[in-house]
């Protein structure tokens, strides 16, 4: 590390980031790398140093993707006199390291570095019984939304899908950086020394503000946060309900509205550079949410998102959240993970996916100045609830808040257009985007206007000549239940030119296949998608063969090509059937040890086998790792009852009306 007076220079503050053996940048501080025997464990600055050094570079092996720290830990060798008392002997060891860095390179850098699951082993979460007192529930987990998405070029149903995969975590929160320190070297080709930058930036801008860190530290997750996300005030309809026509999108002409008229405008929130949902972590403190004004001069309209004198964000905005209850139905606000019992709602983005936001704006009839809406994304790490856990009930929430994204639109008021530059984002992009999003709400049988509308957005798409329009349609048809529709969309997609991806239309193919009868072509595509044959796919560093929802969906195809095999005459190849459905589910618990569908179908496939031991098992697991859909019912009429924010928040459609905050707050905003 580096020399005591330097490193303890402030004398037990905690710093972001230090220095690892005068040879890399910044990383979290390197703890007990000495004796020291006026070492005050209270007080010492390395008893705060938090994740140091040696908690990931002393990684030898992580033992499965299950995550909750399931690794091994080896204290690694050192050179000699690392741990020497004499001060000429610890400088003489780091001469060592830097005269001979291949075997500090070798014992501290290891290939699993390189790999998500190395990240997952702590950012994906289960909480067992024995926390619970409950059963087996899913945390917060990176790394199955990284996994299945087109990010990292193995989920096979992204909506989009980069150029290149991104192959690990390391790529984004580990970005080269600079240097002229002694490991540095030119890692891209583009003549530059660098290293990776090892403050892991992120989303944490509240502990750097709280422990009075330097502003360079918050800056770094600040940057970091911009551009993530990407809002566009997107179109108005006229009238208050989600399927009065609608004027979209927005572009060089903005349609005018009229005094006294009811619009609902529509704001789209997509996803850009993520690898995983929006917001994820501690989604109980998380705060991530849409900040609405909308005015007329000095005349404030409505508004949505505002803060209080207290910091506190008006509840009845729209949050990019989770909403987790307890089985009381309290929301899950202070870390109590040990609670969490059921969701009331979850409104986080996946990555490369979007979402629709509904505001009503009532015009009055004296306006006659332009209607300026504005409105932004915007973060805090931890929101007031949680703060005041800590510091008490008179706490005012000053954590700094960052604003990922915003799009303002002036709409004249009359009847004549009015004109402002053009989107930079394609015209038929923003469509799609509309129609993931209204997608992304819609469920046969339950919110069909949602998927009505998302029909008419990807009708759009396929007008403006691109694929997307027809594949998306497939997978509203597929919803709905519309099989013939799907078929004729995916066709239509396989034809134009450029095609939709062909390894996402094999997938939307070989599940109308499968529900159609269609077993011997369902499984052929499923057989490409896991061998991943497709042309360019491979170079683009994409491998579906990771993606357990495939291998899973092979299985029990497999599964029910056997049951055909009824003839005692076919035993042999039912046995076939059954053993290839057997492996594909293996495989789908090779990539996620606790899928419930790879359990559920391995306990068919073994009850067929007459291999009862097995069975049982599986169908214990099974049971363990299910959703439970029992006992939920008094939680969710509880939270809803308790808070009615949470109540509307959880409905299907929302509509959030920006006249009801004008009469409780100044409208202002922050």
């Amino acid at each position: 590390t580096e020399t005591r007076e330097k490193a303890f220079e402030r004398d037990g503050d905690v710093h972001a980031s230090r220095f690892c053996a005068g040879c890399h940048d910044p990383v979290p501080f390197f703890s007990g790398a000495f004796d020291d025997p006026d070492f005050d464990d209270v007080h010492h600055a390395t008893a705060h140093a938090g994740i140091t050094c040696t908690s990931c570079h002393a990684i030898t092996h992580v033992n499965s993707p299950r995550g909750n720290a399931d690794y091994t830990l080896e204290e690694p060798l050192h050179y000699p006199w690392a741990r020497s008392e004499t001060p000429a002997l610890r400088w003489l060891n780091r001469q060592l390291v830097k005269a001979k860095p291949g075997f500090h390179k070798k014992t501290f850098l290891k290939p699993l570095h390189r790999t998500p699951e190395f990240c997952g082993a702590c950012h994906k979460v289960h909480l067992p019984p024995e926390i619970n007192q409950y059963r087996w529930l899913r945390g917060q987990n990176h790394y199955d939304s990284f996994l299945q998405s087109g990010v990292s070029g193995h989920g096979v149903t992204s909506f989009y899908y980069p150029d290149k995969a991104e192959p690990n975590c390391n790529g984004c929160h580990m970005p080269l950086q600079a240097s002229e320190d002694f490991a540095a070297r030119d890692f891209d080709g583009s003549g530059t020394r660098s290293v990776h930058d090892h403050q892991f930036p992120a989303a944490n801008t509240a502990i750097p503000h709280l422990l009075d860190m330097p502003p360079w530290v918050n800056e770094a997750h600040a940057r970091f946060l911009e551009g993530t996300c990407r809002v566009d005030v997107f179109g108005i309809r006229r009238g208050a309900a989600i399927d009065a026509p609608l004027e979209a999108p927005i572009g060089h002409e903005v349609p005018a509205v009229r005094p006294g008229e009811t619009v609902l405008v529509e704001v789209v929130l997509r996803t850009l550079e993520l690898g995983h949902l929006l917001t994820q972590g501690t989604a109980d403190s998380n705060e991530l949410w849409v900040q609405v004004r909308a005015s007329a001069g000095e005349r404030v309209l409505g508004v949505s998102g505002a803060r209080d004198a207290r910091g506190e964000v008006d509840p009845w905005s729209h949050f990019v959240n989770a909403y987790v209850l307890d089985r009381e139905g309290r929301r899950i606000d202070r870390r109590n993970a040990q609670d969490i019992f059921v969701p009331l709602y979850d409104h986080q983005i996946p990555p490369g996916a979007a979402d629709v936001v509904h505001y009503r704006l009532d015009i009055p009839p004296d306006v006659h100045e332009p209607v300026r809406f504005e409105a932004r994304l915007l973060y805090r790490k931890f929101d007031a609830q949680y703060m005041r856990y800590v510091y008490g009930e008179d706490y005012v929430n000053d954590l700094p808040v960052v604003e990922i994204a915003a799009d303002v639109v002036e709409f004249p008021v009359g009847a004549t257009p009015a004109t402002r530059a053009a989107s930079e984002i394609p015209t038929w992009q923003r469509w799609n985007d509309y129609g993931i999003g209204l997608l992304r709400k819609g469920a046969a049988g339950s919110q069909k206007g949602q998927l009505r509308q998302a029909e008419e957005a990807f009708v759009k798409v396929e007008s403006l000549g691109r694929a997307d329009g027809p594949l998306n349609l497939a997978r509203v048809y597929l919803k709905e239940g519309r099989l013939d529709d799907a078929v004729a969309a995916l066709r239509r997609a396989a034809a134009a030119q450029p095609p939709a991806p062909a390894w996402t239309l094999d997938w939307f193919t070989a599940l109308v296949n499968r529900q159609n009868g269609y077993l011997d072509e369902a499984i052929a595509s499923f057989e490409r998608l896991v061998e991943t044959r497709y042309s360019g796919a491979r170079e683009r560093g994409f491998d579906f063969s990771r993606d357990s929802r495939v291998w899973n969906e092979l299985g029990r195809t497999l599964h029910d090509r056997a049951k055909l095999e009824r003839r005692p005459q076919d035993s042999e190849a039912r046995q076939a059937f059954l053993r290839r459905a057997e492996a594909a589910f293996q495989a789908a618990l090779g990539i996620d040890p606790e899928s419930a569908d790879a359990h559920y179908g391995l306990a068919l496939v073994y009850a067929e086998l007459g291999d009862g031991e097995s069975r049982a098992r599986h169908a214990e697991l099974h049971e363990r790792y299910k959703i439970d859909d029992n006992a939920r019912d008094r939680a969710l009429a509880a939270a809803r009852a308790r808070s009615p924010a949470a109540d509307h928040a959880a409905n299907a459609i929302v509509i959030y009306d920006l006249g009801r905050a004008v009469d409780r707050r100044d409208g202002k905003g922050p």
